[in-house]
C-alpha cells in the first residue's frame, strides 16, 4: 500500500491532530461594522496553510513545486472582535495525487467553539509548466510527520 492510501485511511479513522497557528487581532482587521472584516478570516486561513506547507516541506527553494489555492470556503459562524488572539485550527482531510485538502476552524482563544469554519484544496505544480504535478514520498511523509498521531 502506497503512503498516500496509507494517510488517507489515517485521515478516514480519526487518527489525525490539527496544526495550530495562534494570531492577534490587528486593529486594521476590523470593519465598520466593529468587528474582523470577512476577507481577514482568509488571511487568517493562508497564514495557516503557509505554515502547514512549509512544515510538511512543500514549500521553499528546495521543494522543486510552488502550491496554488484551488478553492477556499469559509462559513462565518459568529463575528470576532478586538482585542483578541485567534486559534486557527488546519486539519487533513484528504490526498489527492498532487492535491491536499484541508479543514479549517477559526476561533478565539478563550471562547467555547468555532468562529469560522472552512476547507481549502491546494495543488502542488511545476513551477516550468505549471501544471500539477504529484507528490513526493518525502513531501507525503512531510504530510504524515505534521498531520498524523501515528503512522
Amino acid at each position: 500500500m502506497d503512503l498516500r492510501t496509507q494517510i488517507n485511511e489515517k485521515v478516514q479513522s480519526g487518527a489525525t491532530r490539527a496544526l495550530r497557528l495562534e494570531m492577534p487581532v490587528r486593529w486594521g482587521d476590523m470593519d465598520a461594522l466593529n468587528h474582523v472584516n470577512n476577507t481577514v478570516y482568509f488571511r487568517y486561513m493562508e497564514e495557516a496553510r503557509m505554515h502547514y506547507a512549509t512544515a510538511c516541506g512543500l514549500t521553499g527553494a528546495h521543494a522543486g513545486r510552488d502550491i496554488v489555492l484551488a478553492n477556499v470556503t469559509c462559513d462565518f459562524l459568529r463575528p470576532i472582535v478586538w482585542p483578541a488572539t485567534v486559534l486557527v485550527d488546519t486539519r487533513l482531510i484528504r490526498v489527492g495525487r498532487s492535491s491536499l485538502e484541508c479543514m479549517i476552524e477559526i476561533s478565539v482563544q478563550g471562547e467555547d467553539g468555532p468562529s469560522a469554519k472552512g476547507t481549502s484544496i491546494v495543488v502542488g505544480i511545476d513551477p516550468a509548466t505549471g501544471r500539477s504535478l504529484p507528490w513526493t514520498e518525502a513531501e507525503l511523509e512531510g504530510m504524515a510527520r505534521v498531520f498524523l498521531l501515528a503512522r
